[in-house]
């Protein structure tokens, strides 16, 4: 299997972009079992002298040893959040519950499903509605000061997992956090790229619900390679998206789109435009490609649907004339715009042998 294809640039494993707050969280998960994190810390490389000083930052690396060490320490996976325990391995186990499903939205289900036999503290939830699919998280007890660790961490757990299940970024609609902004609200668009929300009626996160519908690309091998090191999937993000072509054509096929620049494209996407560059042609496409062939398509429609003219025509698909319109129609369909029309409408042949003046009507 393919190992995961994380940016290490969103954020990189050695910049300093995690908030020292998240590392505060795990100290007060020591503090509830009234253990010690100086081993931790040291571990980690993390001077005790960053610790409250909301400004400060260590690097991904860090919180990874940091995060690591704790949960085994500890012998909690959820660092204090819960009423009772997470035992090391929790989450993996939660991992291979889930790897064996057809697809991603089944995964997902059993994903919350099992979490609920770990803990009764949060609630997992998945709902599809229409064309977007939105997961969220409800906690069923006050988690005080470990509220926004816990529920960032548990988003970015599953849309990790997610992500590397199969193989795919999934690119997010936006994102909901039940809190005030705090201080690091800088660092939320590097771990849930696209529009963050504060001060929502609950923590989730929403999305295309069409990559419920992909399959699951992992085996049991990929998943144990995946646990030796499995905490970047939280923090990184990926670089493959296998909707991205459908996504480009979804945005340009609204006519008011049909020209938007590579910037507009890649902003709606949630993308860079190299990055929105790179994909397409690693998927054998191109930007104008697709604003090409979606062009065709809605100039198609026009002629097969419509009584308007070749002129308006030209117009309503992002043409600046006519001429110019005929002559990347021929280019599409090997016929100009009105032989296209008259074959696609011409009258069918009567029945051998009657006149056409006495077929019905």
């Amino acid at each position: 299997m393919e190992n995961p294809a994380p940016d290490t640039r969103l954020p990189g494993l050695s910049r300093a972009a995690t908030p020292i707050a998240f590392i505060e969280a795990i100290i007060a998960g020591y503090r509830r079992y009234g253990a010690d994190p100086a081993n931790a810390l040291a571990r980690a490389g993390i001077s005790p002298a960053l610790l409250g000083h909301p400004e400060a930052r260590v690097t991904a690396s860090q919180m990874e040893i940091m995060s690591g060490a704790a949960m085994q320490e500890l012998d909690d996976e959820a660092l204090g959040w819960f009423s009772r325990r997470l035992p090391w391995g929790s989450y993996g186990m939660l991992c291979r519950a889930s790897i064996t499903s057809p697809d991603l939205g089944v995964a997902l289900k059993r994903w919350c499903r099992h979490h609920h036999l770990l803990t009764n503290d949060i609630e997992l939830h998945l709902a599809v509605t229409g064309d977007e699919a939105r997961f969220t998280l409800t906690p069923d007890r006050d988690l005080g000061e470990l509220r926004e660790f816990c529920l960032v961490t548990l988003l970015r757990y599953v849309l990790g997992y997610a992500c590397w299940a199969i193989d795919s970024r999934i690119p997010l609609q936006e994102t909901r956090f039940p809190f005030p902004p705090p201080p690091h609200a800088e660092t939320y668009p590097l771990l849930f790229p696209g529009p963050v929300h504060f001060n929502a009626d609950a923590a989730g996160f929403s999305f295309d619900a069409r990559y419920l519908t992909l399959p699951i690309r992992r085996d049991e091998a990929a998943l144990r390679t995946m646990l030796q090191r499995a905490l970047p999937l939280t923090v990184l993000q990926y670089r493959r998206d296998r909707l991205l072509v459908e996504g480009v054509r979804h945005f340009l096929r609204s006519p008011d789109k049909q020209g938007a620049t590579a910037e507009r494209v890649a902003e709606h996407l949630h993308v860079s435009v190299r990055t929105l560059h790179r994909q397409l042609k690693e998927e054998g496409s191109s930007l104008q490609q697709i604003k090409d062939d979606t062009r065709r398509d809605h100039a198609i429609a026009l002629l097969d649907r419509s009584r308007k003219s070749v002129k308006q025509i030209s117009a309503l698909v992002g043409f600046a004339n006519e001429k110019s319109f005929t002559r990347a129609f021929r280019t599409w369909t090997g016929l100009p715009p009105q032989a296209w029309r008259e074959r696609n409408h011409a009258p069918h042949p009567a029945p051998e042998g009657i006149p056409l003046a006495k077929r019905s009507t």
